[in-house]
């Protein structure tokens, strides 16, 4: 029987986010194809930095414990544009890291996203931007990460995820409105659509199965009465009343929790993700996640109207006097 990817968190991940490849890609830069491939396999057991995505990935790989081994609630897949020969690297990598990854696919030289839909990743991570906004375009929730500073201790066995609201969780049509009003007016608007729900964005269908675990975790809990829940979900926005109350209206409607919710206002967001210290914090926007870079790691979701090239994307007045903010 075929092992299904039905009933579980299935999330892609491109070496260049799971591994530091500052050296492989500046020698893949400076030589040819061939070269590159005799650079990888005198290589191929000395073991690859963690990279920026590599704590949340490890983390989030911890929850397979709630399951039994041969029916794990999370999967995470390679997918790489290395060839099978030079990705030999990578996954001894990943052995030698004790990763419970298994599968990837190796795509040699070409982007890999297109096997985002077929492989039903709710998430696909890469530290090439390109491959991102590709992805984007096609309808998949990608995010492309972002250089970190931040260490997590080892000891601390909680994951914990940080979304931004509009762009991110729901589409941008708040947003779209927002860079045409002003702050008045966009509060108003959205006041009065406080129980008409936002379509749901590209990491809509992510906070789903992320809740699926936290249902697992529950009932574990029940079953044993000394278990602590392990994956807290937090929504971190711009958005404060009486614009906060469509934002939990539509988490509601799409059947989707967080466990804590931020409503800011304009205030800066790395100042409450500098206490929660997220291993993982999703934004439309570059210029929340880039003061945040001490205390998360950040994840680029260029979707949107804030990621747009030309009219519509410039600062609306709000954004460039003393009191812009931005969802």
């Amino acid at each position: 029987m075929p092992y299904t990817l039905e009933n579980r968190l299935v999330i892609g991940v491109a070496s260049s986010a799971l591994f530091d490849l500052t050296d492989s890609d500046k020698y893949f830069r400076d030589n040819n194809e061939d070269l590159y491939r005799a650079y990888q396999d005198e290589r191929i057991d000395q073991t690859l930095k963690p990279g920026d995505a590599f704590p949340f990935v490890k983390q989030l790989l911890s929850l397979n414990d709630l399951r039994s081994a041969d029916d794990p609630l999370v999967e995470v897949i390679v997918l790489s544009r290395n060839d099978p020969s030079t990705g030999l690297r990578v996954m001894r990598s990943i052995a030698s890291h004790e990763l419970q990854i298994s599968r990837a696919v190796f795509t040699q030289g070409r982007a890999p996203y297109e096997y985002i839909g077929a492989l039903k990743m709710s998430l696909f991570l890469s530290g090439n931007r390109s491959d991102v906004d590709a992805a984007i375009k096609l309808g998949f929730p990608a995010g492309h990460v972002l250089p970190s500073s931040v260490h997590y201790a080892e000891s601390d066995d909680e994951l914990r995820i940080a979304f931004d609201f509009d762009g991110v969780l729901a589409n941008d049509e708040s947003e779209r409105y927002f860079k045409q009003a002003n702050l008045d007016d966009y509060k108003k608007h959205e006041d009065e659509l406080s129980n008409s729900p936002l379509e749901p964005g590209p990491l809509k269908e992510l906070l789903r199965d992320l809740n699926l675990i936290q249902d697992i975790e529950r009932e574990h809990g029940s079953t044993y009465g000394s278990y602590k829940p392990r994956l807290r979900i937090a929504i971190v926005t711009a958005r404060n009343a009486p614009a906060h109350e469509r934002a939990i209206r539509s988490l509601k409607e799409w059947g989707v929790t967080v466990n804590d919710a931020f409503f800011l206002g304009g205030i800066e967001k790395s100042l409450v993700l500098q206490v929660m210290r997220p291993h993982i914090f999703f934004d439309d926007q570059t210029t929340h996640l880039t003061p945040a870079a001490e205390h998360a790691t950040g994840v680029h979701i260029p979707y949107g109207v804030a990621n747009e090239i030309g009219p519509s994307a410039a600062p609306s007045v709000l954004e460039q006097g003393s009191q812009g903010q931005s969802i």
